[in-house]
């Protein structure tokens, strides 16, 4: 009993230590979930629990609101993480009003990942729970290196992007021990004649089966394509671990490498 009341003590303790936290976008939700105590989250967006939020489940009971001035100062927040969430403007006004602000960062390896952890950690004052994810994530990306042994793989999305160098997806596929084609930087359209001329060796879907590949005109319903991904999918990854520069980056490299030839 006084175990259990010391215990209840020190948990309480802990989330009166974290500043009043809300996230204005679904990116900036996983890392609120991830790091900050249940208690001391007082809004989440709207779009936390949606199917491609991978921490929906947490999100359960949470408060949602609009990222409008009116709805965030209600919820008295101290602390303000985002990610693209809440104009220049709107970050002004509650910045004026003596809400700290943290930016989560675009990320194009792994390194920039721990460095927005380890930066939300902080302003949460969490940093323990923060190395802790980045210790899981590590792990995730040491259990799945070189999986592939260099094997060439295409990355392709419904609306017919792939993803080159100096984008996240590039070093999920190189971590997993892919090599990405066609080479190139940023993001680029991928030729449905080059596809259907010379199909790749290995085809990795992103964002299949969510909202996105619903359009009747992507080229992902495209009939080439679907042929091609008939035979050359090794993975479909979901936009839950695509959509953020987040740890989820990770689970993604784990799902690539168990789809390694053993």
């Amino acid at each position: 009993m006084i175990a259990a009341l010391f215990a209840a003590l020190s948990f309480a303790g802990l989330a009166q230590a974290s500043p009043r936290v809300l996230s204005l976008d679904q990116c900036a939700d996983q890392y609120v979930l991830a790091l900050s105590p249940r208690e001391a989250i007082v809004g989440l967006s709207t779009r936390a629990n949606d199917a491609d939020s991978r921490l929906r489940d947490l999100a359960k009971g949470l408060p949602q609101r609009r990222s409008s001035l009116e709805s965030t100062l209600a919820a008295r927040p101290e602390l303000i993480v985002r990610y693209w969430g809440g104009d220049p403007r709107f970050i002004a006004q509650v910045e004026k009003r003596g809400v700290r602000v943290v930016t989560i960062e675009d990320a194009s390896d792994f390194g920039g990942v721990r460095a927005n952890v380890r930066r939300v950690a902080a302003a949460l004052d969490r940093r323990a729970q923060g190395e802790a994810v980045i210790a899981e994530m590590d792990a995730r990306l040491d259990r799945s290196a070189g999986a592939w042994r260099g094997a060439t793989a295409l990355y392709i999305t419904p609306g017919g992007f792939t993803g080159g160098e100096g984008t996240l997806v590039y070093q999920i596929l190189k971590s997993a021990g892919l090599t990405p084609t066609p080479p190139g930087p940023g993001f680029q359209p991928v030729s449905l004649e080059q596809m259907a001329m010379t199909p790749p060796r290995a085809l990795v879907l992103g964002f299949f089966g969510d909202l996105m590949s619903n359009n009747h005109w992507s080229l992902g319903r495209h009939q080439v394509m679907r042929r091609v991904a008939t035979r050359r999918t090794v993975a479909s990854l979901p936009g839950s671990m695509l959509g953020c520069p987040d740890p989820a980056a990770a689970e993604a490299v784990e799902i690539l490498a168990s789809k390694a030839p053993r």
